[in-house]
């Protein structure tokens, strides 16, 4: 189950190496189709896993865990022979599909066959994997597409999955089922919400923020928002009860989880293309070039639980943001001249950070729903983490492709990727100088953000106990 979840996880990671190949291949992918092709398998991912840990609810969660590591392999297979975007995109959204009912279903199959007891501490090594998982995906990606093209990275995720669903289908436990509806159109309004908010972040530099494409974008995402919740709180079985949010818990728990995604997967966003780029790391090196930022999680996740015993919930949350904001603000100051043994140094702080917030708060989320829900509340988890993940992406992708197309050449403006730029202009160094001007802008908007709502998370579960 473990294994699975790095896979579905480090999916999500392992993309983003594949960024600088990609913007230079036949298919010739703009910016924005860039983060398409990162952001699409993460969507689908964050709106479909709350319903496919219902499915596994009702329909047996190993069956529905072994449907989605076969739609996984499927997805990742069709990505690799894709013949041009469109049908590269549709590979990713398959693959999507087939990762949200991985995810939440292998810890329900885990919680399933583990004792009362021992409940905790399979929570704590789940949600430990979850960020493991990010930073196996760059190793391993980096391993991938250091021995062929972005192709073969697709290929190698087909190959895991389906060994994965051999495993499982010999070791995975059968576990009861509950008859309760699925909130097809539900997940519906969810999805389409969430494609019209990060369509219009995506669309906002090229198309200008006050583009009917833009504001029709925000302005759909907040009515199909707005119509979930009202649905929700309309239906008799709803598949996530809008009013579970009233417990003030809960609701800094998910925000928190969407934060530290948020800069998580920003960074790995950028990270990949800056060790490429600016410091003319290969493919395996740039891959093994986040391993620093899983050192605090490998070494320090067993020890969480007893130091949030000791200092308490709310100073370890507090500790996490402060830790994975600051790791971010100080990545940002890091340009070609930086030596990576200071980069490195950052990325343990941040990694700090991830370390303090995964258990902690994935023991608030995990707890504030009953057992025979576990498919559902796993999903909320997911969904939260994945729909940080996605909006993080978008956010960085859209503040450093501006402050990198302001910042060019004046022969290589109107450039959005840097392979597009180095076409124009014979000013490599230009082009790289314009590159990290933008990575650092992102990073910095990215940790000031996470401080920010850290803030926000922390002062809600304060005020709310004090009540």
């Amino acid at each position: 189950m473990c294994a699975a979840v790095v896979l579905v996880v480090g999916m999500v990671a392992a993309i983003n190496l594949a960024v600088p190949p990609l913007a230079a291949s036949a298919l010739h992918p703009s910016a924005p189709a860039l983060v398409w092709i990162v952001d699409t398998y993460v969507i689908v991912f964050a709106c479909l896993v709350i319903p496919a840990g219902a499915a596994g609810d009702r329909f047996g969660r190993k069956g529905v865990l072994l449907t989605g590591l076969g739609l996984f392999a499927a997805g990742t297979l069709l990505s690799a022979v894709a013949p041009d975007v469109a049908v590269l995109l549709a590979g990713r959204a398959l693959t999507g599909v087939g990762a949200a009912a991985v995810l939440p279903n292998s810890l329900a199959v885990l919680l399933h066959a583990v004792p009362a007891g021992r409940r905790a501490g399979t929570i704590a090594t789940w949600a430990s994997m979850t960020g493991i998982g990010g930073v196996a995906g760059n190793v391993g990606g980096g391993l991938v597409l250091t021995a062929g093209s972005w192709r073969w990275l697709f290929g190698a995720a087909a190959g895991v999955a389906l060994g994965l669903a051999a495993l499982a289908a010999r070791y995975a436990p059968v576990s009861s089922r509950h008859d309760r509806p699925l909130g097809a159109g539900s997940a519906a309004l969810l999805t389409g919400a969430s494609v019209a908010l990060l369509l219009a972040i995506v669309q906002g530099p090229e198309a200008g923020w006050g583009s009917v494409v833009v504001v029709g974008g925000f302005a759909t995402a907040a009515v199909l928002f707005a119509a979930w919740v009202f649905a929700g709180l309309r239906s008799a079985h709803p598949l996530l009860d809008p009013r579970l949010f009233r417990d003030p818990r809960l609701r800094s728990a998910c925000l928190g989880l969407t934060a530290i995604f948020f800069g998580m997967f920003a960074l790995f966003y950028v990270n990949a293309s800056f060790l490429q780029y600016a410091k003319g790391f290969g493919v395996l090196a740039t891959g093994l070039g986040i391993v620093p930022l899983t050192v605090p999680v490998i070494l320090g996740g067993p020890h969480v639980g007893r130091l949030t015993g000791r200092i308490g919930l709310d100073a370890t949350v507090a500790s996490a943001f402060a830790f994975v904001g600051g790791g971010l603000l100080g990545l940002s100051t890091s340009d070609a001249g930086t030596p990576y043994s200071v980069y490195a140094g950052w990325l343990v702080v941040a990694g700090i950070g991830v370390t303090l917030a995964l258990p902690a708060l994935s023991g608030v989320i995990a707890g504030a729903l009953p057992p025979d829900r576990a498919g559902v509340g796993t999903g909320l988890q997911a969904t939260t983490r994945e729909f940080g993940s996605a909006l993080g992406v978008a956010v960085i992708a859209t503040v450093s492709t501006a402050r990198f197309a302001a910042a060019l050449p004046p022969d290589a403006r109107g450039a959005h990727t840097v392979a597009e730029a180095l076409a124009r202009t014979s000013r490599a160094s230009d082009v790289v100088a314009a590159f990290v001007s933008g990575a650092e802008a992102g990073l910095r908007v990215t940790g000031v953000a996470v401080l920010v709502l850290g803030g926000l998370v922390v002062g809600e579960s304060w005020w709310s106990r004090r009540r």
